[in-house]
């Protein structure tokens, strides 16, 4: 059974070069470029041998490996791949589930990802062949990690098919991964300000010595260990290797089990009762709209992850700050004025995401004006418990409370700035967009360049337009606390001025390029 999968897995991938002639190119090109890395690996993996301080080829091995690990067993979850040998298209067949189980973990040694893995895993067999004991233990190690990947592989694979099936789960998956993102950049920020001549080996150590004895560096630390004569921690280590190998395929078995009984899930429509925003709102075209767009905000993907995007920017740019060598104290200041821009500057091209519904609005002869505002609803709702909450924590970090007046007056002046001038952007500039019930994550097939310049320039002109605010409360930091009384005045001018002038311009360009916006939404439907 397991040679008729090897076929089967062998024959799925010649397949592949039956395909147009740009795909089995860019399948050679894949292919070419797995090769080059094998080899560079392999070459670094012998030379290694001859460096007679084993214990720092020992923790760089342990902490590359270990990304290697974590990579065959995370991507395959966070963004999902094309499973041929899901154990589901095996239900009708009969086959014992252990069998089942063996016979597709063993077919997943026939791929590219899982060929590379196994010649440089033999390679480190060479690397600590300083002796008979510690080559057989290394040769032992990489046995493990092959079947190690695989099964973790094999595992997250079959969980990302089973269980993110549907479009809401696979974008769910997606703003997971970006938070995972986030989360690891502010440590790649620090592995990039380390100075690598003299403090790197410190570094690479004591990462090393910590993923040692967890499942992701343990078998890479093995033989590692042995060749230092460290012969009870590499026994230990062994063990931890071992327990990770019999917990993976445990798992593996009883998912195929599970799957094998399991239909493929399906997205179940919600049920809503009542009319939600629609009956919180009541009155004429403007609270439609607002109601309508409040709706939008909290079902629509396209929405609601943005919103989920919108305090990841931040992160990276105080990171950035502050291993830059900006003072913590300073720094503290950005992460709120920056939200609100990007809060503001979501609305810039809303009318693209209505698609051909917009046509309810021009047929129904709602005004420009109705239309304007109801869309910055939502924003400001979301925006001003933001602006009140994130002043008062900012100001508490930054430590003198003589500020809070010019910070929630910047941040509430970038908002309201970036509402007025997303409203006549999305007017008279809207772009292709994302379609309704599209993956929130699908790009627009016709995205030329006036997309990215709508883009740049919108986001320019609201800081632009809110500089002057921005160098009064640097004033008052850096020369005379009166700049910082005139900052919160200059906010209220700028901020309601560019509101009302915005919503104002929006609903003149609104009425007056009705039939445009039809056809835009027409030539992109």
């Amino acid at each position: 059974m397991v040679a008729q999968f090897f076929g089967l897995k062998l024959r799925l991938m010649g397949n592949a070069f039956r395909r147009s002639p740009w795909q089995v190119f860019g399948l050679v090109v894949g292919l070419v470029y797995g090769v080059a890395i094998t080899a560079v690996v392999v070459g670094v993996l012998i030379a290694a041998r001859l460096i007679p301080d084993a214990a720092s080829v020992h923790s760089v091995i342990v902490v590359i490996g270990s990304l290697v690990v974590l990579g065959f067993a995370v991507l395959p979850l966070l963004f999902g791949v094309d499973d041929t040998l899901d154990p589901r298209k095996f239900s009708l067949f009969g086959m014992p589930t252990r069998q089942l189980s063996t016979g597709l973990a063993l077919a997943a040694l026939i791929g590219i990802p899982s060929l590379v893995l196994s010649v440089c895993a033999l390679a480190t067999v060479v690397t600590w062949s300083r002796d008979p004991g510690t080559a057989l233990i290394a040769l032992v190690s990489a046995v493990i990690v092959v079947l190690t990947c695989m099964l973790a592989s094999r595992v997250t694979t079959s969980v990302a098919s089973f269980l993110l099936s549907t479009r809401r789960s696979r974008e769910f998956g997606g703003v997971i991964g970006i938070l995972v993102i986030v989360l690891v950049a502010p440590v790649v920020f620090l592995l990039l300000t380390i100075d690598w001549g003299r403090d790197g080996l410190g570094v690479v150590s004591g990462f090393a010595s910590w993923l040692s004895w967890t499942p992701l560096g343990a078998v890479w630390s093995v033989p590692g260990e042995a060749a230092q004569g460290a012969w009870g921690t590499a026994v230990l280590q062994l063990l931890v290797a071992l327990a990770t190998l019999g917990l993976l395929w445990l798992a593996w078995t009883n998912l195929v089990a599970r799957m094998l009984v399991t239909p493929p899930r399906e997205a179940q429509a919600r049920a809503y009762h009542g009319l939600g925003w629609f009956s919180r709102l009541r009155g004429g075209p403007t609270a439609a709209i607002s109601a309508r767009s409040m709706t939008y905000w909290g079902r629509d993907p396209r929405y609601w992850i943005s919103l989920v995007i919108v305090p990841v920017v931040p992160v990276f740019i105080i990171v950035a700050l502050t291993l830059g060598g900006i003072p913590a104290h300073y720094a503290s200041l950005v992460p709120l004025p920056m939200i609100c821009l990007f809060l503001g500057w979501t609305i810039h091209n809303d009318i693209a995401y209505d698609n051909t519904a917009i046509w309810l609005h021009l047929v129904s002869g709602t005004r420009g004006v109705a239309d304007r505002v109801g869309r910055i609803f939502p924003p400001l709702i979301i925006g001003v418990p933001v602006i009140v909450v994130g002043s008062l924590l900012t100001t508490a970090i930054f430590g003198e409370w003589d500020i809070l007046p010019a910070v929630a007056g910047l941040s509430g002046a970038i908002l309201l700035i970036g509402l007025g001038l997303s409203s006549v952007a999305s007017a008279l500039f809207p772009y292709p967009a994302t379609k309704p019930g599209d993956s929130a994550f699908a790009q627009p097939q016709t995205s030329g360049a006036s997309a990215a310049l709508v883009q740049a320039l919108s986001f320019l002109a609201i800081i632009v337009v809110a500089s002057p605010i921005l160098v009064f409360l640097v004033l008052g930091l850096a020369v005379s606390p009166i700049w910082l009384t005139i900052a919160p005045l200059s906010a209220v001018v700028l901020g309601f001025g560019s509101l009302f002038g915005g919503l104002y311009l929006g609903a003149r360009v609104f009425d007056r390029r009705g039939p445009e916006l039809m056809a835009f939404a027409n030539r992109n439907d």
